[in-house]
Parts: C-alpha cells; structure tokens; sequence
C-alpha cells in the first residue's frame, strides 16, 4: 500500500473539515488546502434527500506531512465567513443504514 511509515495511521493523510459555510465549494476547498501540499481529493458532504451541503466535508492530502501542515495552518481560520475546523479525519465507528 504504498511506503507509509510504520505505525502510521491509516487516516493520517484525509482530514475532516467542520463549520464550512453552506457556500462553500470543493473548489475553493481546494485552492485553500493546496498551498500545504499535494491534493488527492477534496469532497463536501451533502444531504442525500435535498442535495444542500452539510456544512463539513474531507481533503484527502497525498502526504501525512503536508496533512499535518495543513491541519496547523487551517485549524480556526476563516473561510467564506466561518471559522474552520480542520483535523484528522476519524474511521467511522458504526455502520450506516
């Protein structure tokens, strides 16, 4: 699976991203977190019945590194009127259905 350091976490490199502002899009998402590192994947969550965004979303970086430059840049700054919450994205603990 590619050369992570052992003991590495397996989310290490996707981060969750709170209090976006219903505005905010994937792309300005992206533009933001770019300028810490490579870009795997940028994705804003949306209700799946109407379609509006949630207010949170993931940014999938290519490197623990640049996730973790990010995530020290980013955690409480503004972004389109909202304070961000930026930090490791966690597995989830239950099964959806």
């Amino acid at each position: 699976m590619g050369n992570k350091n052992p003991g590495e976490s397996f989310m290490a490199n996707k981060l969750y991203v709170g209090n976006l502002s219903y505005n905010t899009e994937s792309d300005s998402l992206h533009q933001l977190f770019s300028q810490y590192g490579e870009i795997v994947s940028v994705n804003v969550i949306t209700d799946r019945d109407t379609g509006r965004p949630r207010g949170f979303g993931f940014v999938e970086m290519a490197s623990a590194d640049a996730a973790r430059a990010a995530i020290s840049a980013l955690d409480g700054t503004e972004l389109d009127g909202r304070k961000l919450r930026v930090n490791e994205a966690q597995e989830r603990s239950r099964p959806r259905f």
